[in-house]
Parts: C-alpha cells; sequence; structure tokens
C-alpha cells in the first residue's frame, strides 16, 4: 500500500464504526475529523464527500461482519453444525459481532429511502446471507443430514428475517429475551428437519 491508501484505509476503518452506530445522516465528517485526528483538507483528499465516505464505510462494515461470519461457520463440521453456529454468531445484539449492531439492519433501515447506492449494498448483503444458508441447507440435504423435501430457500429466508428481527427487538428493548426464543424456535426447526 502507498501511504495515500494507508491513510484512506485508516479513515475508512476509523469512520465505519461512527457511521454503523450513528448513522450516515447524524455523522458529520467532524466526527470523522476528530476520530482520525485528521484535518479537513485531509479527508477531501480521500474522500469527494461524506456519501462517499459513508460507501466505504458500509463495505467495511459488511465484510468485517462476513470474514468474522465465515470464521465461525468455518467451525461447524457439518451443515447442521454451520446452521447453529450461525445462528450462535448472531444470538447476542447487545453484544453485536460488528461494533453498533448489524450493518445490514442499521444502513438498510436508513437508507432504504434515502440512498439507493446503499440500498443496493444492503439488498445484496441480504441475498448473499439467504444464499449462503440455503446452499447450507442444500449440502446438509445431499449429505443426508437434512430431510430432502426440505425447502432450503424458504426456511433460509425464515432464518434471516427473523434473526435481523430478533436483533432489532433485542437492541429496543435492551436485552436479549426475544432472541432467546427466536434462538430456540430455529434451532428447534432444524432438528425437526435433520435425519
Amino acid at each position: 500500500m502507498t501511504k495515500g491508501e494507508e491513510t484512506k484505509q485508516f479513515i475508512i476503518e476509523k469512520a465505519a464504526p461512527i457511521f454503523n452506530t450513528k448513522g450516515i445522516a447524524a455523522t458529520s465528517m467532524s466526527d470523522i475529523m476528530e476520530a482520525t485526528k485528521l484535518s479537513k483538507g485531509s479527508m477531501y483528499v480521500h474522500f469527494e464527500n461524506k456519501d462517499v465516505l459513508a460507501c466505504a464505510a458500509v463495505d467495511h462494515n459488511m465484510k468485517i461482519l462476513s470474514t468474522k461470519l465465515q470464521a465461525q461457520l468455518s467451525q461447524g463440521k457439518s451443515a447442521k453444525e454451520q446452521l447453529l453456529a450461525y445462528i450462535d454468531f448472531f444470538s447476542n445484539p447487545l453484544n453485536p459481532p460488528v461494533s453498533g449492531g448489524c450493518p445490514l439492519l442499521n444502513f438498510g433501515t436508513e437508507a432504504d429511502d434515502t440512498n439507493p447506492i446503499v440500498k443496493e449494498k444492503v439488498n445484496t448483503g441480504i441475498k448473499r446471507g439467504q444464499e449462503l444458508l440455503s446452499a447450507i441447507i442444500e449440502k446438509g440435504i445431499a449429505d443426508g443430514e437434512f430431510n430432502p423435501k426440505w425447502k432450503g430457500s424458504e426456511f433460509a429466508t425464515v432464518l434471516f428475517a427473523m434473526l435481523e428481527g430478533g436483533h432489532l427487538m433485542s437492541r429496543m428493548s435492551g436485552n436479549n429475551d426475544n432472541m432467546k426464543t427466536i434462538e430456540e424456535t430455529l434451532k428447534k426447526i432444524i432438528s425437526e428437519n435433520s435425519i
């Protein structure tokens, strides 16, 4: 990396948790300048405006989420273990894997009507999550772990939506009680479809 690329990456790494915690609209370039200790001029050398930096921060947060999730899933030796690991990964919204909470939920809620670029990034992340879950289930069916009649893509949608909804409920209530109920329900469905 060149010095300029290092500085740009440094700005993204410092800005990402701020955007994920405060939101794009509520985050100012002054917030980023304070976190990086860089001048306004230095900021604008690397990023044309706040929206460009915000998009880079969204990508960074989603990459962190994906990397940590893949590390957790890689520990599962079977499809069932991987599905359970996926649920466990998201089971504590009050101590999320990415600073500020789930970036898909945070940025998606804010960008659905205001930022088509971020909306598309989040939508792509959602689709990838569903495809990942569906592929795990299909592999489990092929390996004889799961009922061959189990519709993997449908359960992937339900699992994804329930975890995201549980994340929102837990963050709003300040406790994980709702998420525990969701976690138990999802694991029961997996068990019922296991051979």
